[in-house]
């Protein structure tokens, strides 16, 4: 079963999407897409780490998620944007060679046989982007997302740390 959580920054996707994991094992997986650019962006990572606490079993995947099997088990992939970012910067902010590369990374997750919540972020719902790789951005997250959100068995929005459920 494929879950997609979207909504805003800070709307409470990501303890969404570990709640429910939580709710379904007592050992999930939490696949980790953040990458190090800095040491302000390094603490933030080391103070997620910090929150999860001995049930989760965390694999750092930047990019490549397509080799993960994880059949049977509850996994919580966090999150498209960093994990798109990644795909961008390593593309030169290429928009159609990321977006090639996020399908065909992403294309065989619904069969795989692993309960998965993905949290991702609704970036074109916000301030728009200065400049023009920015705003190419919001176009990847915003096709991909549709892309995901098609795939899905379930679509939840949050609002303000409530769930809204799309489908």
């Amino acid at each position: 079963m494929l879950h997609l959580i979207t909504g805003g920054e800070r709307s409470g996707k990501s303890g969404h999407a570990m709640r429910q994991a939580l709710e379904r094992t007592a050992t999930p997986y939490y696949i980790a897409t953040a990458r190090r650019w800095d040491a302000d962006f390094a603490r933030r990572v080391d103070r997620h780490r910090a929150e999860r606490d001995a049930r989760w079993r965390t694999i750092e995947a930047e990019k490549s998620i397509r080799h993960l099997r994880l059949p049977g088990e509850v996994a919580v992939l966090d999150c498209v944007t960093l994990w798109l970012t990644n795909i961008y910067t390593d593309h030169g902010y290429d928009l159609q060679c990321s977006l090639d590369e996020a399908r065909a990374e992403f294309a065989d997750w619904p069969a795989v046989g692993c309960e998965l919540f993905v949290v991702t972020n609704e970036v074109g719902m916000g301030v728009h982007a200065a400049t023009a790789a920015g705003r190419k951005f919001v176009e990847l997250q915003g096709l991909m997302n549709q892309h995901i959100a098609q795939a899905a068995d379930a679509v939840t929005l949050m609002v303000s740390g409530l769930p809204v459920r799309i489908r």
